[in-house]
């Protein structure tokens, strides 16, 4: 017998015998050689000779019969078998078809029973993505669900571990992307921070969370944990020193338990509303802002940005326009919902921004088709500097794109006549993110006053836009812009921008090449920045000057020609 068939035997003799050891307690992990053995027969296996498919039926029912028996210690065994479970599944997905073993119910097994339970191990946590993204190919062509399925896990599991586990977390986010996994992953990228503050209650509250399955935790003490949350935001006390009757605690953690289950859980199980008013989410939002970060969070907050970025170029790369359009509205309500951390909300909120443009300008069509949503917060501009905000971006994408383009006239008016609603609501009121002007300080004041300015030249800008566009509405565009110019606004320049719209508008000429598409559209070519003299009502042009200084007080600052203006044959 060579060396190498002895080294063989020795490695099948140490599986089978702890493959027949019907000790539970002693759980197979708790044998270091076991691991190294299971990998050694792999490697064997793996040779390209004539023994190679004998090897390869020899050593299955062992390995198969160690797989349940260390799933079946999980429970009992204080050895962690996430190692030797990741070993042994890997010779099911290399092996699973000439041995006719389906790899997919063990795949199951052991997300379920024992990543549930694990993910909060490092070395258990590192394995697994490194074993996800080596079979990324094989399991999106054999098991295309399984990884959208587990992404909570999985992110659970990212959040948990921070910046150790960014990078290969970010090599296997592709392939958590589905098309029934892409909405709902996109609430949960955003509310990671939430998650991370959830798991640290938890581990204050229970102790380690290896070994632990959260995803059961309706049958221990979370409700528990969440209403001391509660308890710490609004009476600064906890569930031991305030007491009370136990019969009203129950009531409250009824109410609370779902919150606590839906931050917790290990499967997709489709887009869920999270109620950001409710008041365990308030709770739980207070109490994060109220106490200092841990390190674990305070990574989350620096990471979550990025992975957003990263989504985000998946879904511009491969979602559909079905999905880009479902997933809008999700992103207009979460802009106002986010984790309380200034730079944190900043950087979301301008990825947000960023991408939701993106969209509009790759589909000019999602304006119609999301008309509703827009003009709702076209409507609540005024509630806070982050919805005056996101109405701004909109004013700008709606005047940008025409409201859709030629073909979508009804769609353009709607939301043209929004836009009027918005700007006479701010020429008779100066109210912008205060309803009560009078009880704020000379600060605030000035910003609203600045911030509404900004919104009006937004408004206008789009209107004109819109007007230009579709020719249809000139006249009533006409009329709002007179009404702006003549108001007695305190900011001369959205009166000094309204007058120039009024000129623009008068020579259809210039005001295409300035306000018109940005592109070609249906058959019609048209050059950003090239007058058409062919469309004017007449040829003078003693008004080219005016509209290309644009706001330069005084004489021009140089000589020019017509040369300079109009493009060369």
């Amino acid at each position: 017998m060579s060396a190498e068939e002895g080294d063989w035997n020795f490695y099948l003799r140490t599986v089978s015998n702890s493959a027949r050891d019907s000790n539970i307690t002693n759980g197979p992990a708790s044998d270091p050689s076991l691991l190294h053995a299971v990998k050694k027969l792999c490697e064997f296996c793996k040779r390209e000779d004539k023994t190679s498919d004998d090897l390869v039926a020899r050593v299955y029912p062992h390995l198969n019969k160690l797989f349940q028996r260390s799933v079946a210690s999980l429970s009992q065994s204080n050895s962690s078998n996430g190692l030797l479970l990741l070993g042994i599944l890997q010779f099911f997905l290399d092996f699973g078809e000439m041995v006719l073993h389906d790899a997919d119910p063990s795949l199951h097994t052991f997300i379920r029973s024992c990543l549930s339970r694990q993910f909060a191990d490092p070395i258990v946590a590192a394995a697994a993505l490194d074993f996800l993204y080596v079979n990324k190919n094989k399991l999106l062509i054999s098991f295309p669900n399984l990884l959208p399925q587990f992404f909570p896990l999985i992110l659970k599991l990212t959040a948990w571990h921070g910046g150790k586990l960014e990078k290969p977390f970010l090599k296997v986010l592709p392939g958590l992307v589905s098309p029934g996994s892409f909405l709902p992953l996109f609430p949960s990228l955003m509310d990671l921070p939430i998650l991370v503050v959830a798991l640290e209650k938890v581990e204050r509250s229970s102790g380690s969370l290896v070994g632990n399955n959260i995803a059961s935790i309706q049958k221990s003490k979370a409700p528990e944990m969440l209403l001391a949350l509660m308890d710490e935001a609004y009476t600064g006390t906890t569930i031991g020193e305030r007491g009370g009757d136990e019969s009203e605690e129950s009531s409250t953690i009824n109410v609370a338990d779902p919150l606590f289950l839906e931050l917790l859980k290990d499967e997709n199980d489709g887009l869920v509303e999270r109620h950001w008013t409710s008041p365990g989410i308030a709770a739980v939002l207070q109490a994060a802002k109220n106490s200092p970060q841990s390190d674990r969070l305070k990574q989350i907050l620096n990471i979550a940005p990025r992975l957003l970025d990263a989504y985000f170029t998946i879904a511009l790369r491969d979602a559909n326009s079905s999905l880009i359009c479902a997933l809008i509205p999700i992103l207009m309500t979460r802009i106002s919902a986010l984790f309380p951390d200034q730079n944190y909300m900043y950087e979301v909120r301008r990825r947000l921004l960023e991408f939701m443009l993106t969209a509009f300008h790759r589909s000019p069509d999602l304006i119609p088709l999301l008309k509703k949503p827009i003009i709702d917060r076209l409507g609540n501009a005024y509630d806070s500097t982050e919805k005056t905000e996101l109405a701004l971006q909109l004013c700008w994408a709606v005047g940008e794109y025409g409201g859709g383009g030629p073909t979508h006239k009804d769609a353009a008016r709607e939301l043209f006549e929004s836009l009027e609603l918005l700007l006479y609501e701010n020429l008779s009121s100066s109210r912008l993110g205060l309803r009560q002007e009078a009880a704020v300080d000379s600060n605030r004041k000035s910003f609203s006053k600045s911030s509404q300015s900004r919104l009006l030249c937004f408004v206008i800008t789009a209107i004109t836009k819109l007007a230009t566009h579709h020719r249809e509405l000139l006249p009533r565009a006409r009329v709002a812009l007179i009404k702006v110019a003549r108001s007695r606004i305190s900011d001369s320049r959205v009166s000094k921008r309204a007058h120039v719209y009024l000129g623009l508008i008068d020579e259809p000429g210039i005001c295409l090449p300035v306000l018109g598409p940005s592109r070609p559209s249906h058959g019609f070519v048209h050059y950003p920045g090239t007058v058409n003299w062919n469309e004017r009502g007449n040829k003078m042009v003693a008004h080219i000057p005016f509209y290309i200084l644009g706001e330069q007080e005084g004489p021009p600052f140089h000589d020019f020609s017509l040369s300079d203006v109009l493009p060369r044959r």
